[in-house]
């Protein structure tokens, strides 16, 4: 079973920290970094990705492979209904987000990744190529 070497853990990290910062600010071009809470783990020879999208539909989300990244788009539409101001108290965040997430190179070919959505939560998997990275091998010197 490939398993991600320990150095994988510190971008990740690293990414979730940059992420918490960009949390509070939208970008110059409209998307929310703030949304779509993440959960990125490792299990049975797959890297797994569990992202919070609560309130949308299927057709909201587009997910794709570019650049060695997953890219993670979508919008929170808020109901036109209702007129703004007739709001007392506006919390949520409405308008286009975009997540992304630099894959490392263990990962197998992406054609062969899943992905679900049920409950809010868009659940994506990625096959990992098996690799000798951590592993020690003895070399015979002739």
């Amino acid at each position: 079973m490939a398993r991600l070497p320990r150095i994988w853990e510190e971008p990740f990290k690293l990414a979730s920290s940059i992420g918490s910062l960009l949390d509070s600010f939208d970008s110059e071009f409209g998307f929310s970094t703030g949304y779509g809470r993440t959960d990125i783990y490792e299990k049975d020879g797959e890297l797994h990705f569990e992202i919070e999208l609560p309130g949308l539909k299927k057709e909201d989300i587009t997910a794709r492979v570019e650049d060695n990244r997953l890219v993670v788009k979508g919008e929170i539409r808020r109901d036109e209904t209702i007129d703004s101001d007739n709001y007392l108290r506006m919390e949520r965040r409405y308008g286009r987000f975009q997540k992304s997430f630099a894959l490392p190179e263990q990962v197998g070919d992406v054609k062969d990744l899943k992905a679900k959505f049920e409950n809010g939560i868009l659940k994506i998997t990625i096959p990992l190529k098996e690799s000798i990275r951590g592993e020690v091998i003895d070399i015979e010197i002739e």
